[in-house]
C-alpha cells in the first residue's frame, strides 16, 4: 500500500460528524462561559455604579454572581473533557476504523457505555435548553433599556419631559425596593446607556446566548451520533454471533463429513 492510499484510508476514519460536533460544541461554551462571565462583571458594576449604591443593597445579587462565575469555570472544564470523550467515542464506533482492525468485536460492557452515552447527553441536552432560556433574560433587561434609550434620542418622539421616563430595575427582582437609588431617569439613563460597561455587556450577554444555543445545536447532533453509534455496535453484536455459531455449525459440518470419508474408506 502506497502512502497516498495510506493517508485516504487514515483519513476515513476520522469520524467527521462528532468532529464537526466537537468543534461546535467547543465554541459555543466558549462563547457562552467567556463572555457571560465578563459580561457579569459589567453588570454588578453598572448595578453599583447606578443603581445600588449601598453595598448591603446588593451584598446577596454580589454573591449570586459570584457563585455563577464559579459554575461557569466547571461547566468550562466538564464539557471540555466532555467533548474529548465523546470524540474519542467517535472513533471508537466509526466503521472505517474497524476496518482497520479486523479482529474487532463488540463488548457488552462497550454497548452499556455507548448507551449510557446518549442518556447523559440527552439529560445536558435538556439542561442546555434551560441555560439557553436563562441566558435571554438579560438579553431582554438590557434591550428594554437600550430601547427606553433609544427612544429618548429618537427625533420623532418630540418628548418635552425626558425626565419622566426611567427604567427601574428593582421591578426585576434583581434588587430589593429599598436599593437606593434603584432607578435610572431621563439624562442619567442616556448616560448609562452611553458607558462602555453597558455596551459591552449588552453585546456580550447576546453572544452568550448565541453560544448557548450552539451547545444546544451541538448536543443535538451529539444525541443523534451516538444513537447511530449504538445501533451500530447492536447490529455489529448481532453480525458478530451470527457469524460465530455460523462457523460452528460449519466446523462441525466439516467433522462430519470427513469421519463419514474415512468410514467409507474403511469399509472399502
Amino acid at each position: 500500500m502506497g502512502c497516498f492510499e495510506c493517508c485516504i484510508k487514515c483519513l476515513g476514519g476520522v469520524p467527521y460528524a462528532s468532529l464537526v460536533a466537537t468543534i461546535l460544541c467547543f465554541s459555543g461554551v466558549a462563547l457562552f462561559c467567556g463572555c457571560g462571565h465578563v459580561a457579569l462583571t459589567g453588570t454588578v458594576t453598572i448595578l453599583e455604579t447606578h443603581f445600588s449604591k449601598v453595598t448591603s443593597d446588593h451584598a446577596m445579587l454580589t454573591d449570586v454572581i459570584q457563585l455563577m462565575q464559579y459554575v461557569i469555570y466547571g461547566i468550562a472544564s466538564f464539557f471540555f473533557l466532555y467533548g474529548i470523550i465523546l470524540l474519542a467515542e467517535g472513533f471508537y464506533t466509526t466503521s472505517a476504523v474497524k476496518e482497520l482492525h479486523s479482529e474487532f468485536k463488540t463488548t457488552i460492557c462497550g454497548r452499556c457505555i455507548s448507551g449510557m452515552f446518549v442518556f447523559l447527553t440527552y439529560i445536558l441536552g435538556v439542561a442546555w435548553l434551560g441555560v439557553f432560556g436563562f441566558s435571554a433574560v438579560p438579553v431582554f433587561l438590557f434591550y428594554n433599556m437600550w430601547s427606553t434609550c433609544a427612544a429618548m434620542r429618537s427625533p420623532i418622539a418630540n418628548l418635552t419631559n425626558i425626565d419622566s421616563i426611567c427604567v427601574d430595575v428593582r421591578q426585576y427582582g434583581i434588587i430589593p425596593w429599598n436599593a437606593t437609588p434603584g432607578k435610572a431617569c431621563g439624562s442619567t439613563l442616556g448616560e448609562i446607556c452611553n458607558t462602555s460597561e453597558f455596551y459591552l455587556s449588552y453585546h456580550l450577554y447576546i453572544v452568550a446566548c448565541a453560544g448557548a444555543g450552539a451547545t444546544v445545536i451541538a448536543l443535538i447532533h451529539f444525541l443523534m451520533i451516538l444513537s447511530a453509534n449504538w445501533a451500530y455496535l447492536k447490529d455489529a453484536s448481532q453480525m458478530h454471533a451470527y457469524q460465530d455459531i455460523k462457523m460452528k455449525e460449519e466446523r462441525e459440518l466439516q467433522d462430519i463429513t470427513s469421519r463419514s470419508k474415512e468410514c467409507l474408506n474403511s469399509y472399502t
